[in-house]
């Protein structure tokens, strides 16, 4: 199997996210505006895949669902569960610590209008497939979104009929790894209450057992 290669901060492989970044540098010369890398533990046993960085969160601040209204639910239920030091994350200078998790996305880079291409999500599944490569047997996938559910199944080489997407399905992976489902915690989702913070919980709590048994 070919060496997959490591996040790079300087990939500009999709023309059209790479002028999108430039766009946004002219724009905005106070904010991150590059692809946007993985945060939490080196080694982690829990790996939550989103969509791509929102435009004034992740792509501002440089980290993972920080600074944006998708960042609230998901960092106040990782320190519920005891995955985060602190509940609230709003810069990448902060103090949030993960513990036992590491959260990243299926495409690096902002995507106009929060859409990636197929084009582009193949083009930069090569990064998430190094992620997985690297988890340990017997970790956990949380798939924020249909997105980013078959971002991993394409990044493990599996059929997406045979792992269908819904909400708080679980499926069992190979090396004992096993892929939970969730809406994704947008405001979208949030607001029109398709995803309700009980809903979400129980979904990381599923998660927490399954990390404490492994």
């Amino acid at each position: 199997m070919p060496s997959l290669p490591a996040f790079d901060s300087s990939c500009t492989d999709c023309p059209r996210l790479a002028k999108q970044l430039v766009l946004v540098r002219r724009q905005h010369p106070d904010y991150f505006a590059q692809p946007v890398p993985p945060f939490g533990a080196r080694h982690p046993r829990l790996l939550i895949v989103g969509l791509a960085p929102g435009m004034h969160g992740a792509n501002r601040t440089g980290r993972p669902f920080t600074g944006d209204h998708a960042g609230i639910l998901l960092y106040e239920t990782l320190h519920r569960l005891g995955f985060a030091n602190q509940a609230v994350s709003v810069s990448a200078g902060d103090r949030m610590r993960l513990r036992h998790c590491r959260i990243t996305n299926a495409v690096k880079c902002l995507p106009p209008q929060n859409k990636p291409t197929p084009e582009e999500i193949r083009t930069c599944n090569r990064y998430l497939a190094a992620e997985l490569v690297g988890l340990r047997t017997g970790s956990v996938i949380l798939a924020l979104g249909r997105i980013a559910h078959e971002s991993v199944l394409m990044a493990l080489g599996l059929r997406r009929s045979a792992f269908p997407f819904a909400h708080a399905a679980s499926h069992e992976l190979p090396r004992a790894m096993r892929l939970i489902d969730s809406y994704h915690c947008s405001r979208y989702n949030t607001q029109t209450r398709r995803l309700t913070p009980a809903m979400f919980e129980k979904v990381l709590r599923q998660a927490r057992r399954y990390v404490d048994g492994a």
